[in-house]
């Protein structure tokens, strides 16, 4: 079941109540077992990590379908994610991604206090998805993504955001499925973009599907290459080449003389 952190408390702020509400998850999480949380393998050649280093902030723009699909593997795996400020994006769509639900938060409407709600969050959670980046100035996100270096999260903005780490976009989308006039849209083709700072400095790209028929992300097939038969005949399946010149007009006994025996000699 996917968690809801909203509504009114009684006498304590929303940033201390999703501070409460992510402590379980804080003991559970284990952060020192592993310092790179899985993606999926079509999006981990990527990654200059392979996946999504702890204390690292990575930037998503433009695209809810990569957000989620960024999301997907790591959760499967056991990862605590939330998602503040972004109240498009729900829990049946989140399902839909292939995102573990039972280990989501969602914080659609965090009030005057982002900032505190993306700090409380962070001491609890693996993965913090930040919306709404507009409103936070350039010293809320260098304090946010210092923080997450500190307990060892994923800062996640979802937009622009100055000194990431890494930033993911889509472009060049493509549907299939529709036929001349007839058919369903049935996946989309889009060129998933990395770019960053430091090992992440080299631009790096690949061809997705996003989403796939499933909902989820899925590699592009690669097209099987359909073999030429040959024409039957000598080694090798090559047709053997004709002996001597070609002849033009009536055909007489020695032109139907096998090839293999020899011609008889007129008499005398």
């Amino acid at each position: 079941m996917t968690a809801a952190l909203w509504g009114e408390g009684a006498g304590l702020s929303l940033a201390e109540r999703v501070r409460q509400a992510a402590a379980p998850a804080t003991a559970l999480a284990g952060r020192e077992a592993e310092q790179v949380l899985p993606v999926d393998p079509a999006l981990a050649r990527l990654l200059p990590w392979g996946g999504l280093r702890r204390g690292s902030t990575v930037a998503v723009e433009g695209s809810a379908s990569l957000l989620l699909a960024v999301l997907a593997e790591a959760s499967r795996a056991g990862s605590w994610c939330a998602v503040v400020g972004v109240p498009s994006l729900g829990a049946v769509a989140a399902a839909e991604a292939g995102v573990a639900t039972a280990r989501l938060a969602l914080v659609p409407h965090p009030g005057t206090d982002l900032a505190g709600v993306v700090a409380a969050l962070v001491d609890g959670m693996d993965v913090v998805v930040v919306g709404g980046t507009a409103r936070l100035s350039a010293a809320d996100g260098r304090r946010l993504a210092a923080r997450a270096r500190q307990r060892g999260a994923v800062l996640m903005p979802y937009g622009p955001w100055q000194g990431a780490d890494l930033e993911l976009s889509c472009a060049e989308g493509r549907w299939r499925g529709l036929g001349a006039g007839h058919g369903h849209l049935r996946s989309r083709e889009v060129t998933v973009r990395a770019r960053g700072r430091g090992a992440a400095s080299r631009p790096r790209s690949t061809r997705v599907l996003l989403p796939a028929p499933t909902g989820e992300l899925a590699p592009v097939p690669v097209p099987v290459p359909v073999p030429v038969p040959m024409q039957a005949g000598g080694p090798g399946g090559r047709v053997p080449a004709l002996r001597g010149p070609a002849r033009v007009g009536p055909i007489g006994p020695a032109d139907r003389a096998s090839p293999a025996e020899p011609v008889p000699a007129k008499a005398g």
